[in-house]
């Protein structure tokens, strides 16, 4: 399966080393936020890689909506319960929930337009930075606190009209970022696409605290300094590669 190089385990108990996580974010959805690094002090597991997980084992319903509601460090077992239930917790063995799942209506088990499914939106999700929050910061001369950024996966909901279809697409749509005081809420709006057809939209939300206003220099070096970690770590993958077949 698309995810087995990811986690370890099997059934309702697995586990994710640092090294799975960052490689999920790096690899899969071409996110390079430092707190997917392996030897990051608050090494945090990506929570597309969730996301990813919960639909290869529960399957897509035709609305779901997942909360995080903690950060998954390393060396942490969760536990997937066996359940039909439409709401369901899937905790840890430090005694905290990690993500709530809420569920409703039919449900496609299609492993094909599963994996389809959050290979597209894990791409979407991961490139949200810097490309489309950045302009919307600059546009409300906002930005995040650049020496200790605190920005939160809270949500993402996803509703079809139906799950008759194949080969899902997942499409930007507008976002929006609501700015009071020093916190901001960003909603990044998405569709999605079987053909020319639409059968479903969603969002996710992030959650920004300490913002401040935006200098446009320090962002711009901000961003350079991620585009630039980016890189190196495309460019040592392709000699890796290269090395590999010669």
């Amino acid at each position: 399966m698309f995810l087995k190089d990811f986690y370890s385990g099997a059934n309702d108990c697995i586990a994710i080393t640092a090294e799975q996580g960052s490689l999920f974010a790096k690899d899969v959805a071409n996110d390079f936020n430092p707190l997917h690094d392996v030897d990051a002090k608050r090494f945090c597991v990506p929570g597309d890689l969730l996301f990813a997980i919960v639909l290869e084992k529960y399957g897509i319903s035709k609305k779901m909506v997942f909360t995080f509601a903690g950060m998954l460090g390393h060396g942490i077992t969760l536990n997937f319960p066996e359940t039909n239930e439409n709401q369901f917790d899937i905790n840890g063995s430090h005694n905290k929930t990690i993500l709530k799942v809420d569920r409703k209506g039919e449900i496609n088990s299609d492993i094909s337009v599963v994996t389809a499914l959050m290979k597209h939106y894990v791409s979407f999700s991961g490139q949200n930075f810097p490309y489309v929050l950045v302009p919307l910061m600059a546009k409300q001369k906002v930005m995040i606190n650049l020496t200790r950024p605190l920005v939160m996966y809270e949500s993402m909901t996803l509703e079809f009209d139906h799950l008759n279809f194949a080969d899902p697409q997942v499409e930007m749509l507008e976002p929006e970022l609501h700015v009071d005081g020093k916190r901001g809420n960003a909603r990044f709006h998405f569709q999605i696409k079987s053909g020319a057809e639409i059968v479903g939209k969603g969002f996710k939300k992030i959650v920004i605290s300490g913002m401040r206003e935006y200098e446009e220099k320090a962002m711009q070096t901000f961003v350079d300094n991620y585009l630039t970690r980016k890189k190196a770590y495309l460019n040592l993958k392709g000699n890796d590669l290269k090395n590999r077949v010669t």
